[in-house]
């Protein structure tokens, strides 16, 4: 069985989606798991958070005006169904979820407070209004389709609005759901990126959750492969922009995408691999536009006929955070304080780095999250302890991953010698004991050098 996580951004886009779901359907079982439409999530976001500014300028004239500009933009979509009596139908599907999304943010306008369960319910619109609409085109192509949310197909989470976790039992619920209709033919049309609680209240998986949602699914009914849908080739030996000399890797492994998803690589959700890690289950990632193209499988063994460095990523909004003091030598749970502190405040830490002096704590978190990282720091220690914090918000992090390097020689000497030689200055250096990945800290001016060097270093251009 193959499963399709398709990613859509307007309607003769999510009709190209739907040829792609018809084709494979004739020879396999198929559930798609479909995303908001383009930009659709950010701008749900942006006015759940303007409803509830009192001086941001929004009235109800205001909120009814962004309903409807989303109402035409999905309304657009509908008509690339090319079927009036299906097109009615979903039309009347997506008007009455606008009035459900006009209604949740005149609440939260009226309130003057959006919580994080209240944003969860709105920024799941993206998804419950694109699903109809690509079941749609799915039955205009002749085929037996149901949009269902995350929670109708059994992705029960915890009460971790924002960021939930399905509950173990999803699994058994998931095939429960999904497995009889698509013994009958018919394709489950999945929300992306949300699932429910136990009370019923929508919750999402963070932002890029529809691999995630795909992987959860492609788990529960033991599929075959996991194939993601892309505006990409797969995943590449470094971003593109930056490096045109890039190429798609053919095969990475399970470990070494993980590493790649959370420094900074946008093709895969952090987390997506997990259910597919625990079934053995490969994922392939192809360019939705070029099906022929194999794109890149992730699997369990990483690819031994590849190089030791097999990709490297760049995080670019990134602060470094220096913590230092002479009072922090020897001082138990100085450490343990720090991190605390910053957790309870929301502080995401991407990078640590401490030197056997004890002396000095450097960090690197979310660019977003600096004030309340300063705040919650100045609020556990004031003055008592930490003598200095210095921070840079001009900085990125850039990680060089490959499976291939743990056991081989020499692998860091040339990265920070070519770092050196094209005159990249490094502030920080941060390795796990696993060897999948060095990281390091530089000024975000130098980012492309930096990947451009290693790169060519390695000569990851080559296969």
């Amino acid at each position: 069985m193959k499963f399709g996580g398709v990613s859509v951004a307007d309607g003769e886009r999510m009709r190209h989606a739907a040829s792609l779901v018809k084709n494979f359907q004739n020879k396999n079982e198929v559930v798609a798991v479909i995303s908001a439409l383009a930009g659709m999530t950010n701008q749900l976001q942006e006015m759940a958070h303007k409803a509830a500014e009192s001086g941001s300028g929004q009235t109800p004239t205001s909120i009814k005006k962004f309903v409807n500009q989303t109402a035409k933009k999905h309304t657009d979509a509908i008509r690339s169904i090319r079927d009036e009596r299906i097109e009615a139908e979903s039309l009347k599907s997506v008007s009455d979820r606008l009035e459900e999304l006009e209604n949740g943010l005149l609440g939260i306008f009226h309130l003057g407070e959006v919580t994080e369960r209240s944003l969860d319910y709105i920024m799941s619109f993206g998804e419950r209004l694109a699903a109809p609409i690509f079941a749609g085109m799915l039955r205009s192509l002749e085929l037996d389709a149901v949009p269902l949310t995350g929670g109708e197909a059994g992705i029960i989470t915890d009460e971790k609005f924002g960021n939930a976790t399905p509950l173990a039992n999803s699994e058994g619920k998931i095939s429960k759901r999904l497995a009889p209709r698509m013994k009958k033919g018919a394709v489950p049309v999945v929300t992306g990126y949300i699932g429910e609680t136990k009370k019923g209240a929508l919750t999402t998986l963070g932002r890029g959750g529809s691999d995630y949602t795909a992987t959860i699914i492609g788990a529960a009914l033991n599929a075959g492969e996991i194939w993601l849908w892309k505006e990409t080739d797969g995943i590449m030996s470094t971003d593109p922009k930056l490096v045109p000399e890039a190429r798609t890797l053919p095969v990475v492994s399970y470990t070494e995408a993980m590493e790649l998803s959370y420094f900074g690589a946008q093709v895969l959700h952090p987390r997506a691999m997990e259910p597919a890690m625990r079934k053995g289950i490969p994922i392939r990632v192809k360019n939705v536009f070029k099906p022929d193209i194999d794109g890149t499988v992730i699997q369990k063994e990483p690819d031994k006929n590849g190089h030791a460095v097999k990709a490297i990523s760049v995080i670019k909004n990134v602060a470094l955070v220096n913590l230092s003091g002479t009072e922090m030598v020897g001082t138990p749970g100085s450490a343990g304080r720090i991190f605390s502190a910053l957790g309870k405040s929301g502080v995401n830490i991407i990078m640590i780095s401490q030197g056997s002096s004890e002396r000095t704590i450097s960090m690197i978190i979310d660019g977003g999250h600096m004030k309340k990282a300063l705040g919650a720091l100045e609020t556990e220690f004031g003055k008592t302890l930490l003598k200095d914090i210095v921070y840079e918000g001009d900085v990125c992090a850039i990680a060089v991953v490959g499976a291939g390097m743990r056991g081989t020689p020499g692998v860091a000497g040339r990265i920070f010698s070519c770092l050196g030689k094209n005159g990249v200055n490094v502030m920080m250096i941060a390795q796990g004991s696993s060897e999948h990945n060095i990281s390091f800290v530089i000024k975000k001016e130098q980012a492309q050098a930096a990947l451009r060097a290693v790169h060519d270093e390695f000569e990851l251009n080559r296969r």
